[in-house]
């Protein structure tokens, strides 16, 4: 806990303190400093910033807590109708090199049914000790089940680590088990590594629209969470030898008890690919003028057999579904080939696919960002450039 106080009769109403504050929460009243504890996060910023030491910050002792006894480092494997995500092989791909650091162990967690089959494709993907629990109440995600056994999981064996898929079912598990456990979330990080000489997970993330790069500590409180988006990180390498300690669960009907029910699954069918597995993606943005445009963007997808993306514009105009959307609010890509038709490349879509191998821009505007981060600008016409390229490469593939 902290408090934070403005000592009136040494505040000279000078402004300093309102404009140091990065979230707006102080404001003048009566020449005197007024703080709005419900913006305030007590960051301290204001502190420094006042030159007549009139706003005083205190923060209650932290770390009291034993954190000697928590160890390894956790991904939880995420798998829909028995098939683990690809996002699971990223994150162990990154653990193994997490636990080398720490000089601990790579385990993996996995819930679901009927999914025993999946523990040597776990093992064979680096994880030294596998977590497991098959039940039938588990056989489809569910916020109440899934998160009591997790938790339960962790009050057992204590992670140091623990990693997550920034997936729609990621990002809703792991921020209720955070709550539950007392533990510190960084979410959508791009970057993990160790401090050697603390030993703590620097957890590096996107900040304030992507303009910076933030690195995230959680020193005084266990596990140290993360979740990480898709395809910033190379799936971890298959060794068939590689043999993993298994560890078998049960829970009793109170901890796999669900407010909610899963009434049915209704799968979007698409012509294309899927977008956060695909190798080429062709997307389009504000500059095709509407949503009967996106008929050639698929059609160039569909012949080069690549996924459609789209901006966030097109998206919040209503031309294409949000799970098309490629941006830092949208899906994290890193195809081969990264087709932009239309897009100025605003920062929030250029973090979601400045990782792509090639990146091929096509804008009327010369100036436009996204030439900035293209391997080939096309300087013209939408309208006449796709078609051509539609019309070549459909020629080139016949052959």
């Amino acid at each position: 806990m902290a408090s934070i106080t403005v000592i009136l009769n040494k505040c000279t109403g000078c402004t300093l303190c309102v404009r140091s504050c990065p979230f707006g929460a102080i404001t003048m009243a009566n020449k005197k400093a007024v703080i709005d504890m419900a913006k305030c996060t007590f960051c301290g910023a204001c502190v420094p910033a006042c030159k007549f030491a009139a706003i005083e910050l205190r923060k209650d002792a932290v770390g009291t807590k034993d954190l000697s006894g928590y160890k390894d480092v956790w991904v939880f494997c995420e798998q829909k109708k028995g098939v683990i995500q690809t996002i699971s092989f990223e994150l162990l791909g990154e653990g193994k090199k997490l636990a080398k650091k720490l000089g601990c162990k790579l385990c993996a967690v996995i819930l679901g049914h009927d999914i025993e089959s999946k523990i040597d494709e776990l093992a064979q993907r680096g994880a030294d000790k596998i977590y497991i629990v098959d039940d039938p109440a588990l056989k489809a995600y569910l916020d109440d089940p899934y998160t009591e056994v997790l938790v339960s999981l962790i009050e057992e064996y204590k992670p140091e680590i623990i990693l997550c898929g920034a997936t729609v079912i990621g990002r809703s598990l792991v921020s209720r088990v955070a709550v539950k456990v007392d533990a510190g979330l960084t979410a959508d990080c791009t970057g993990l590594d160790i401090d050697q000489k603390d030993k703590l997970l620097l957890q590096t993330r996107p900040a304030f629209g992507g303009n910076i790069m933030a690195t995230i500590i959680t020193p005084n409180h266990r596990p140290q969470m993360a979740t990480v988006r898709h395809k910033v990180m190379k799936e971890a390498e298959i060794h068939k030898g590689h043999k993993a300690e298994i560890i078998r669960k049960k829970y009793p009907a109170s901890v796999l008890r669900s407010r909610t029910s899963l009434l049915d699954i209704v799968e979007e069918v698409e012509e294309t690919v899927n977008l956060s597995e695909a190798d080429i993606i062709v997307s389009g943005g504000r500059g095709l003028g509407g949503p009967e445009n996106f008929a050639m963007i698929k059609e160039l997808a569909k012949v080069l057999g690549g996924a459609v993306g789209s901006s966030r514009a097109a998206v919040d105009a209503g031309w294409m579904p949000y799970s098309h959307q490629v941006g830092q609010t949208g899906k994290t890509v890193c195809p081969k080939l990264y087709i932009a038709c239309g897009i100025s490349g605003q920062i929030q879509h250029l973090i979601g696919m400045q990782s792509s191998k090639v990146i091929v821009a096509i804008n009327k505007d010369p100036d436009a960002p996204i030439f900035k981060v293209a391997t080939y600008g096309v300087v013209g016409d939408i309208f006449e450039i796709v078609p051509a390229l539609t019309r070549e490469f459909k020629k080139m593939l016949k052959k």
